[in-house]
């Protein structure tokens, strides 16, 4: 067999912040039973359906630890078992209305929605309702690789204190443990957001956190047994965040310059198509995201997403909100799109697939002949965007892994699979920023959440002052445990997140004022007790409150926190 010249490393990322005993829709566990209807199952199921067929899918999928708790708690079971026979209900409603209304096409399609709801139902009973246990098995089976984040889905380079970003991390790794019974060797950072060591200044709240030296996110997976993890493209080439960001907001500015101070970036052009060696105490690696897939499978407007036969996200049919409509020619005007017509759709799926594995031989060809030795593409997605944003997309995958299992130029390797093959020859330091518009942090902190990161920086300061108060106080350690909860939740990155991009402010506000009022009821409960006072009956009961409402975790260990 020859050599391949080129491999591709296909990356998911999955997480949902913490909506479980949040309410049901449309931000609370309905937003968890759709992604495992639309997409966790589907995903689950493309991939035993080419095990079966002697197909390793090999691809690496990350389940952030939020999300692993949230699928592994038994009242998320009874939620999505609910939810499911309560979308074939909606199904079969659908085609009496249909055939009522003499509309037979809609009709069918509709029996189509009670088909797949059966389907998913079946299947997710024939797992036991776990989820994450079937995964496992489909790792353990050498099938896939499964990689963990950070607990809540921190924003590690803002987080204010050194302690809370090795919980983050530390408590992300153990929550793998739990669920997956062996150490994970990847790390998705969320928001593929990075931070080196420097002397750093806080953008907020500076009157209450102090500037101090700070160590780079890469000294915290280190010392948790991470042996790789991912960034953007513009990371490799020492990028500096764009300007017109700063000029919005000046403390990214400042921020900025305070990295500058103390980075100079190398002069070496690197390609993307390899992993690097990060300087950290333990080996690490570190692999960049493909920029020639990224907007080919992700953008509705120029991506597959996007063609005219794919199924309309946009356009539901009411109460049931099934979609019943395609992409159409018309784009922008909902009362014109066409009727879905699932056999056009399917064969989009098949011209696509052979697009991108030809995409893939014209970049890692040109990589090869450039370089004289295979490259490995790594292409980085949200799980959410293959079933929900679009239906057809797990199609797609299987699709694409097919072709690729019968062709000799392109392997398809997990990430650690590439690594075992191809240790890293060059060492690099990687610059500031993430992923997001711009390359920055802007996304997450600008004029819009300002607020948001000085609530953060408070509850961080005073839960690293309570912690050495209390240390030997067995009897307190239920309240800090709960304390701990609430602290990981402010800090997730879904909240500034929500609010800047508009697509759900209200409710990111409120759970951002929620979590820190908890905790700020909790510390003085703490606090109180600490001190032998009686306790406030007021600060008791949200403590008791907050017990039964936000349980991730369990019996999270304080001492991450060192």
């Amino acid at each position: 067999m020859a050599r391949p010249f080129g491999y591709w490393a296909l990356v998911l990322h999955t997480h949902i912040p913490y909506v479980l005993t949040h309410g049901k829709s449309p931000h609370g566990t309905d937003w968890l039973c759709e992604s495992l209807a639309e997409c966790y199952l589907p995903l689950y199921a493309l991939t035993h359906r080419l095990a079966a067929q002697g197909v390793p899918a090999r691809y690496t999928v990350s389940f952030t630890p939020i999300l692993q708790e949230q699928l592994a708690h038994p009242d998320f079971r009874a939620e999505a078992t609910g939810y499911l026979q309560q979308e074939v209900a909606h199904a079969r409603d659908d085609q009496r209305y249909f055939q009522a209304q003499g509309d037979r096409w809609k009709a069918g399609l509709a029996y189509l929605w009670q088909r797949a709801y059966e389907t998913a139902l079946e299947r997710y009973q024939s797992l036991g309702g776990d989820v994450l246990g079937a995964f496992a098995r489909l790792q353990d089976e050498a099938c896939i690789e499964i990689a963990t984040s950070a607990a809540t889905h921190g924003y590690l380079p803002l987080l204010g204190r050194d302690e809370c970003v090795r919980a983050q991390v530390a408590l992300g790794v153990q929550t793998y443990r739990k669920h997956f019974g062996r150490a994970p060797r990847g790390f998705w950072l969320p928001e593929c957001a990075y931070r080196p060591a420097y002397h750093w200044l806080p953008p907020v709240a500076q009157e209450v956190l102090p500037a101090a030296d700070r160590a780079g996110v890469e000294q915290f997976l280190a010392e948790s047994g991470v042996r790789y993890f991912f960034v953007d493209t513009h990371m490799l080439r020492g990028g500096a965040p764009l300007g017109a960001y700063w000029d919005r907001f000046p403390a990214l500015r400042r921020l900025y310059e305070q990295f500058a101070a103390h980075y100079r970036a190398e002069q070496a052009e690197r390609t993307p198509y390899r992993a690097y060696a990060v300087p950290a105490p333990e080996p690490l690696a570190v692999f960049a995201r493909d920029p020639a897939t990224t907007l080919q499978v992700w953008s509705g407007e120029h991506g597959y997403p996007g063609d005219a036969r794919y199924l309309e996200f946009h356009k539901m049919h009411y109460p049931s909100r099934l979609r019943y409509w395609r992409v159409s020619e018309n784009k922008a005007d909902l009362g014109a799109k066409s009727p879905y017509a699932p056999y056009e759709a399917f064969e989009a799926v098949q011209a696509h697939a052979d697009h991108f594995v030809s995409l893939l031989k014209q970049t890692l060809w040109a990589h090869y002949q450039a370089h004289g030795r295979p490259g490995v593409m790594v292409s980085m997605y949200d799980t959410e965007l293959f079933g929900h944003w679009w239906r057809e997309g797990p199609e797609w995958l299987y699709a694409v892994i097919r072709r690729l299992a019968a062709d000799p130029d392109i392997e398809m390797l997990t990430a650690s699979e590439y690594l075992e093959r191809f240790p890293p020859e060059e060492s690099l330091f990687l610059p500031e920023g993430s992923w997001g518009e711009g390359g920055s942090h802007y996304i997450w902190l600008n004029e819009q959440t300002a607020w948001a990161w000085e609530l953060i920086y408070r509850a961080e300061m005073e839960f690293v002052r309570l912690l050495p108060c209390v240390r030997d106080r067995a009897e307190l350690t239920p309240y800090l445990q709960q304390a701990a909860r609430e602290l990981l939740l402010l800090e997730s990155s879904d909240w500034t997140f929500l609010i800047t991009t508009g697509s759900a402010r209200d409710y990111a506000e409120v759970r951002l004022r929620d979590h820190a009022r908890r905790f700020e009821s909790i510390t003085r409960l703490i606090q109180q007790l600490a001190d032998g006072a009686s306790p406030d009956p007021a600060l008791l009961q949200v403590y008791e409150e907050s017990c039964v409402r936000d349980q991730a975790f369990g019996a999270v260990d304080v001492s991450l926190w060192r």
